[in-house]
């Protein structure tokens, strides 16, 4: 999906996603559900700063001018961690349904094991910047892994189809243009995540 043709309506909805999130984050934490506290919260907030890093560093933008973005097509975490307080807004994100904790948690899960894959496959193949992609993007990996192993004890997700899978080619150039809108699209996505685990551990789902 390129970022110039996102419809108006949709960064709407994000923007009212957002505010249902922060809302929520403001108010007294009960006990954070599994795999939403402690150690892994900080995973979530490492998870963005990294990715951010990586956006900001020359080594992989370096010769890019390409401003789209790439998200993952299958991935429904948008609609799964949507806040209940939107489905009568008029959102495209609206459910017929009540939140549903585990229906998220594994949805997240999902764009987690796409993403690492997708990054550890990417620097097993040829790079123009060595060294310096891999010091930018190891932490994603070992991060994302963390979080896929260890705060999702209590969910199993079946693996994700082979058509999902990221598929790099053999000239360094075109995978770090394919890299860079889709690092931009993870942005995008763990900014979404940290916001749904905030709302997750705020508890309002729960009353």
């Amino acid at each position: 999906m390129d970022a110039e043709r996102i419809p108006g309506y949709v960064a709407s909805c994000v923007l009212l996603l957002s505010l249902s999130w922060r809302t929520s984050e403001a108010l007294p934490l009960p006990a954070p559900s599994p795999g939403t506290g402690g150690q892994c919260a900080d995973f979530y907030k490492m998870l963005l700063l990294n990715i951010s890093n990586a956006l900001d560093s020359i080594y992989l933008t370096d010769g890019i001018q390409s401003e789209k973005v790439e998200m993952r097509s299958t991935g429904e975490t948008v609609l799964a961690c949507a806040p209940t307080l939107t489905q009568n807004l008029g959102c495209m994100t609206q459910r017929n349904s009540s939140f549903s904790e585990s229906e998220c948690l594994k949805n997240i899960k999902k764009d987690l094991l796409y993403y690492h894959e997708a990054i550890a496959s990417y620097l097993r193949g040829p790079l123009k910047n060595g060294p310096e992609e891999i010091r930018l993007l190891s932490p994603i990996v070992e991060i994302t892994e963390n979080l896929t192993e260890n705060c999702f004890p209590q969910l199993d997700v079946e693996n994700l189809p082979s058509e999902d899978a990221k598929k790099w080619g053999n000239e360094s150039y075109s995978n770090r243009l394919e890299m860079n809108k889709m690092m931009k699209g993870f942005h995008i996505r763990a900014i979404t995540i940290n916001r749904a685990i905030g709302y997750i551990s705020s508890g309002d789902h729960r009353k």
